[in-house]
């Protein structure tokens, strides 16, 4: 992870934000899940964020300051059957964000969350689609450009005063 930011910092010179996005997860009845999936889903879906936040901390503190973006998921809020490891780790980005985010505040570096819902991407099978669309209260799937348009909100001049948030995008699903 070192090389990722010393290579960046060679090429321009300076780190601004990171957006830390991995995800992975597979549903599976809990007590059918090897304890080696588990350890992978948590490994990507929260040691990888932390990694990546720690190494932007250490620049951002050499910086005078600088804006961490992670994915969560809607699910870091809600449970699903079939999916603890996933929900396990997107929970514990959300409060990861939190921590990192109150532990430096002070020295200018912002953390926040996106916690989107089922967006419209390759990764969903499309026979899976219109149960998801039925499933969310806006009635469709959410487009990889809200999703972009939420993290540049979070990551610009126009969010300074949002550390610590996690940003629920999700149709209105976790309102329910």
């Amino acid at each position: 992870m070192a090389n990722v930011f010393k290579q960046t910092l060679q090429t321009f010179g300076k780190v601004d934000v990171v957006f830390n996005n991995a995800g992975i997860g597979r549903v599976h009845s809990s007590h059918d899940l090897e304890y080696a999936e588990w350890r992978n889903t948590v490994n990507v879906d929260l040691d990888g964020v932390f990694l990546v936040a720690r190494e932007a901390i250490r620049e951002f503190l050499k910086a005078d300051g600088g804006v961490i973006v992670n994915t969560a998921s809607m699910y870091g809020w809600v449970g699903s059957p079939g999916s603890a490891a996933y929900n396990a780790a997107k929970g514990g980005v959300i409060n990861l964000t939190r921590s990192l985010a109150l532990e430096y505040a002070e020295q200018n570096i912002r953390v926040n969350a996106l916690c989107p819902g089922f967006i419209d991407t390759p990764i969903i099978p499309e026979e899976s689609k219109e149960a998801l669309r039925s499933m969310t209260p806006m009635k469709r799937l959410g487009k990889d450009e809200e999703m972009a348009k939420a993290v540049l909100f979070m990551s610009s001049d126009d969010s300074s005063f949002m550390t610590g948030n996690a940003l629920t995008v999700d149709g209105g699903y976790t309102a329910q």
